[in-house]
């Protein structure tokens, strides 16, 4: 029986859109609820999604869930936790003056 995964990590080839992408693909949104999410065009999920597919060496949604869990790149109900870099908020008042 072969695997269909790929065998090493590809992801320093993915970028950070890519990363949010596949991580809404995992919580379960449709292509359309991830433009609303992200603020960008289906069209534009869509090629994100076939270019996550490429880089991953996956066929589908399914197998590019498995990818994402197999190597902790995504969390999916507190199982399997990782960090993805997400954009840091700006330091509020308070916080800057504490520093």
């Amino acid at each position: 029986m072969t695997n269909s995964l790929q065998l090493t990590p590809n992801v320093t080839s993915l970028s950070d859109r890519e990363l949010q992408v596949i991580e809404l693909v995992a919580s379960g949104l449709t292509n359309q609820e991830i433009a609303a999410e992200l603020e960008i065009s289906k069209r534009t999920v869509d090629n994100h999604i076939s270019n996550i597919l490429t880089k991953t060496h996956t066929d589908n949604r399914v197998a590019l869930v498995r990818w994402a869990l197999q190597w902790g790149k995504v969390c999916i109900d507190q199982v399997n936790c990782c960090i993805i870099n997400k954009p840091k908020s700006p330091k509020s008042q308070d916080e800057l003056q504490s520093a």
